[in-house]
């Protein structure tokens, strides 16, 4: 199985994880999984090609789950269940984001 494979499990994984943990309440410890299964998909997921497109997916989906949290009117399930999606999408989005740097900063220097 090749490395870009195991990544995309890994998106999967991550978020069904984050959602399915999010009916049991919070967890100790979820985020640090979910930490780390971001870190995976940051690096094995997204080849340089699909940077762009995962980041600007990622910025929607992170202003999504932001922007519930500002409604208000959410029961606590619904409330872990974003807290997990942007505890493993931003720390994906990181990864990717600091990727895109480092070949900009090799490319211009």
């Amino acid at each position: 199985m090749d490395l870009v494979k195991i990544g995309h499990w890994a998106f999967v994984l991550g978020l069904l994880i984050a959602l399915i943990a999010g009916l049991g309440g919070e967890i100790p410890y979820m985020s640090v999984v979910l930490i780390i299964i971001g870190l995976i998909v940051g690096f094995l997921n997204v080849t340089e090609k699909e940077s762009t497109p995962f980041l600007v997916a990622i910025i929607a989906l992170l202003m999504i789950g932001f922007a519930g949290f500002q409604v208000g009117r959410m029961t606590g399930v619904v409330v872990v269940m974003l807290e997990n999606i942007i505890t493993f999408l931003a720390i994906a989005g990181l990864v990717v984001a600091l990727k895109q740097v480092l070949t900009i900063a090799r490319k211009s220097g």
